[in-house]
């Protein structure tokens, strides 16, 4: 019969004892300099060398040249005591577990007053010794509180609270601990080169893992597999097949499935894990470890050097690239999830529905209100963001509103270039000369018989108004003011628009959530533009009143806050605003040819003047309002906000004397609907 290996290789001298320098250092120093107490209390978990450093202590007692730290190992009872030895008379070992009774300690008490027959000290080694009763513990508490001189306890336990508190006090406590998994790998690759096995290197992170930190246990298990071998020694595939572990192709995938939110994936690997004959409870145990080592390499990327993790450096780095493809937040709820679930596992009549209701929780952030899921839910947010600036093609901001009237049909050709400004003391201006500085008031309504307008600029960009056309000795003088001022509507533009570009971006996803609670609400807003983005405030352009009123409504921006909540997360608030819209590749201010001729009532570089009559009928009349953002429409507009008269109404059919502006946005937003029926 073939001696196991942890009995073959058990320690012989406290310098053999691995993991335990902490107990094994004091030991060996208190045998150095003669201070030995009467009883010592060893604790801690499972195989980790308590009962071995009780005989090691009992051996170097006894020694011929002891007390020593180091026995001699050729004295009858250094033999008798070695770890294949036969056992010396004067040390007695005794199982709690089966002698633990009020009797046993009796008797134990009558003979423990005798000397010992031939060593120097009558030692009693009691393993288990939690399992020994109150009783029991009463009965030898006056023996261990006042020994003979050549009398040694020394208690054995995994569980040291249930040892009697009398008892622990009269003690010399010793904890022991779990082994290291760097240690302990080390100590098995020196057992398979004493046993000149053949093992491949990723078998010994297998069987450290389900030795958990034991010796005895990692050594039982690679007995196992050793056991086991075929002539190519011991493979991956099987020691994966005969532990029960998961093999990690399969955890591969089912991270790599919830790093990029593959559902079909995901639930095709736990088909993979029950159709190879895998325990889901293990499967979800084994997927919470992957989760720990992938957060532990997250926050540590050189985890693996210092020993952190114990894997091959080819594995390290994947696992590296999967915890930067998850992130930190996800990965922490992904494993407070997996570990909850395998605590509702227990017990379960269908593990494979809860190892699919754990998939199905993890790959849902949205359908979670804790802080978990707005954490993971922000930090893809903040990726989706991130990618999206750091893209090789840079983003033109465009000006958030900039409406400007089409050209009118009897205009003159010739026009001043874009965002050209009259300089101070230009002809035509003997009593004003704007600043660049001053921005024009707002305030002000201009009269309906004006033809041109003023410009609507956004709140940061300070320009002069346009309103005479310029002659080509006016655009010699003022060259230098056009270039200066084209800079600073270029650069104030550019900040106005750094705020709202990235919900720009978003702005189809944020469409998408509003088109499944409300297609009447989505067609909509297929109307409406993001025109300024202030803190959590939004304002929405609208190319008209009418539907900028619907819009308006708190049953449509209620389902539009939802959709912003859902897709970005946070409170937010929108304003609506009715504006004209802008055709695209025109210029933010008004060109020369809107501007009315010389001879025809308006003089260069006054402001506008009245049209002929045919020139106000040509052109269609366009309501002036203020800056988007300032305030929003009442719920009933007057007339006279738009700057129509009714005059002009009957002339062009809008308003009291045409078409209704009302059922003219219903006709436009039944046409956007087409077909498709309309839901609240």
């Amino acid at each position: 019969m073939a001696l196991a290996l942890y009995r073959k290789y058990r320690s012989a001298t406290f310098a053999e004892v691995i993991g335990q320098e902490h107990v094994t250092g004091p030991l060996m120093q208190a045998l150095t300099s003669g201070k030995i107490n009467h009883a010592y209390l060893f604790s801690g978990p499972r195989g980790c060398g308590k009962t071995s450093s009780a005989r090691i202590l009992a051996r170097s007692l006894n020694c011929i040249e002891g007390p020593t730290p180091t026995p001699c190992g050729v004295c009858d009872s250094c033999k008798d005591l070695a770890p294949n030895g036969s056992g010396s008379i004067d040390v007695i070992e005794i199982d709690a577990a089966s002698h633990g009774g009020v009797d046993d300690a009796r008797d134990l008490r009558e003979r423990a007053y005798y000397a010992p027959a031939r060593d120097r000290y009558k030692v009693y080694i009691i393993d288990e010794a939690h399992m020994v009763t109150t009783q029991g513990f009463n009965a030898l508490l006056k023996l261990v509180e006042e020994p003979p001189d050549f009398l040694v306890f020394i208690f054995a336990t995994t569980e040291p609270d249930k040892v009697l508190q009398t008892i622990r006090s009269r003690t010399h406590h010793y904890p022991f601990r779990l082994i290291p998994p760097s240690i302990l790998r080390a100590h098995l690759e020196r057992i398979c080169v004493a046993e000149n096995a053949t093992v491949e290197p990723a078998v010994l992170p297998l069987v450290v893992r389900s030795g958990g930190g034991s010796a005895r246990d990692s050594l039982s298990i690679l007995d196992q597999l050793l056991a086991g071998a075929g002539p190519a020694g011991v493979t991956y595939s099987m020691a994966v097949g005969l532990l029960g572990v998961t093999d990690s192709a399969l955890l591969d995938d089912m991270i790599d499935s919830l790093a990029v939110g593959d559902s079909a994936s995901v639930y095709a690997t736990i088909d993979r894990v029950v159709e190879a004959g895998h325990d889901p409870r293990r499967f979800a145990a084994d997927l919470l470890e992957r989760f720990r080592d992938l957060m532990v390499i997250d926050s540590v990327p050189d985890a693996a050097e210092r020993g952190l993790i114990d894997y091959p450096a080819d594995r390290a780095d994947r696992m590296a690239d999967q915890s930067r493809r998850i992130g930190t937040a996800t990965l922490v709820r992904f494993a407070d999830i997996t570990h909850t679930t395998l605590t509702d596992m227990r017990g379960t009549t269908s593990p494979r529905l809860m190892l699919e209701l754990l998939c199905a929780r993890m790959l849902l952030p949205d359908a979670a209100a804790d802080s978990a899921a707005l954490l993971q839910r922000l930090e893809r947010l903040e990726r989706r963001q991130g990618m999206a600036l750091t893209a090789d093609a840079p983003v033109t901001a465009v000006s958030p509103v900039s409406p400007v009237a089409p050209a009118s049909p009897v205009a003159p050709a010739t026009a001043v270039p874009p965002a050209a400004a009259v300089a101070p003391g230009a002809p035509g201006q003997p009593d004003e000369q704007p600043r660049r500085e001053e921005q024009p008031r707002r305030d002000e309504q201009p009269r309906r018989d004006e033809q041109s307008r003023p410009v609507e600029q956004p709140a940061s960009v300070e320009v002069p108004v346009v309103t005479a056309p310029a002659s080509a000795a006016n655009v010699a003088t003022t060259s230098e003011t056009t270039s200066e001022t084209t800079s600073e509507i270029s650069a104030a533009t550019s900040s106005a628009t750094s705020d709202s570009a990235g919900l720009r971006r978003i702005w189809p996803d944020v469409l998408e959530q509003v088109k499944q609670r409300s297609r009447r609400t989505h067609a909509l807003l297929d109307h409406a533009s993001i025109t300024e983005v202030e803190g959590t405030l939004i304002r929405l352009g609208v190319s008209s009143a009418p539907i900028a009123k619907m819009i308006s409504d708190d049953k449509n921006l209620s389902l539009l806050r939802d959709a912003l909540t859902s897709v970005v997360g946070g409170g937010w608030q929108i304003e609506v605003s009715p504006v004209a819209s802008t055709p695209a590749g025109q210029p933010d201010v008004l060109s020369s040819a809107e501007s009315p001729p010389a001879g025809d009532g308006g003089r260069p570089g006054e402001g506008p003047a009245e049209q002929p009559e045919a020139a106000r009928s040509a052109r269609p009349v366009r309501p002036t309002r203020p800056p988007v953002g300032e305030r929003t429409i009442p719920a009933e507009p007057p007339p006279e906000d738009y700057g129509v008269d009714e005059e002009s109404d009957a002339r062009e059919g809008h308003g009291r004397g045409g078409v209704d502006p009302e059922a003219a946005a219903m006709e436009l937003l039944k046409s956007s609907l087409g077909a498709r029926p309309m839901d609240s």
